[in-house]
């Protein structure tokens, strides 16, 4: 009687279910049989990105590409939750020079200003695919939150009313999509600017994010580089966060709120299929901007987001 299948591939017997396109010689996938190395987690040095010995026998003196029980890839194990602690004493913690400013603008900005709110939900599956195959290039990294830039600033360039700042007895309509990034730092919150965000690549715009982002981490941001802009995008995203309203940055009249991407089931060509979708919420001055013109700039940026291809040009 022959024994039973265990569903780990035993010395010699290539592995089932790889995914369509990788090639592996007939000696690594026999290697690979033989030390339990995952090919789907191998990328391939030989000629059109073939698996070749040198590359299964790579993986297996790392560990990086390790099959688990039942030939399926080995699975990190989760972190665990480390909200168990001591009580401790009460303690009051006295406010910072820069957290007594962003609350003093924010309570301004919230009682001063009339916000109202706009919510759109994008189709997000063409958005993360892209960026899947961007990052397939060696050395380039993009991210959702350099293609919203990108989007929103060519979004910007259509509807003036958003790109604007208010003065009192006046409105000002900036011509250059000068988008401010809302950049988390330890004592508080700072939103250092891509300047000319319209006449920027997706490359571009993600190097300077960064760039930005690391400099107002370290203290380092000169005043030209968060003083001023003509927009700001906060981007919670990578909290996993379904959906949020942020506060005006004045004298901007208007700011974008991005939740983070959920899988959930779309409807496509009438039927209801599993999907990925993305909420962006505009905070809007109602002195300056109204209803319509916040759903209109929000449909132009839906229709860019879904249609990625559009940002790369």
């Amino acid at each position: 009687t022959p024994p039973a299948a265990s569903g780990q591939p035993s010395a010699g017997q290539p592995q089932a279910g790889l995914p369509k396109g990788i090639r592996v010689s007939p000696v690594a996938a026999k290697i690979a049989a033989a030390q339990s190395v995952d090919l789907r987690a191998v990328k391939g040095s030989g000629p059109d990105g073939r698996i070749v010995r040198r590359d299964v026998e790579a993986a297996a003196k790392s560990g990086s590409a390790k099959l688990g029980g039942a030939g399926a890839p080995a699975k990190a194990e989760k972190p665990k939750l480390k909200v168990l602690r001591p009580d401790g004493a009460v303690s009051d913690v006295a406010l910072s020079p820069m957290r007594t400013i962003i609350g003093k603008r924010l309570l301004e900005a919230k009682t001063q200003i009339p916000h109202f709110y706009v919510t759109e939900t994008v189709d997000a599956g063409a958005l993360s695919t892209l960026r899947e195959q961007a990052n397939l290039l060696d050395g380039l990294k993009v991210t959702v939150n350099d293609l919203i830039v990108r989007a929103t600033a060519l979004a910007l360039r259509v509807h003036p009313k958003l790109n604007a700042t208010y003065h009192g007895t006046s409105i000002r309509q900036h011509d250059s999509a000068d988008i401010c990034v809302a950049v988390a730092i330890p004592d508080g919150l700072i939103t250092p600017i891509v300047a000319k965000a319209h006449t920027k690549s997706v490359r571009q715009i993600g190097d300077e994010v960064r760039a930005l982002a690391k400099k107002a981490v370290d203290g380092k941001l000169q005043p030209a580089e968060f003083q001023g802009g003509s927009f700001t995008i906060s981007n919670l995203g990578m909290f996993g966060i379904s959906e949020f309203v942020a506060i005006i940055n004045p004298p901007q009249v208007a700011i974008l709120a991005v939740a983070g991407i959920k899988d959930e089931p779309v409807v496509r060509g009438g039927q209801v299929v599993a999907g990925k979708v993305m909420r962006l919420t505009i905070s809007a001055d109602h002195r300056a901007v109204d209803g319509a013109d916040a759903a209109a700039f929000l449909k132009t940026l839906r229709e860019l987001l879904e249609a990625p291809a559009t940002l790369l040009i």
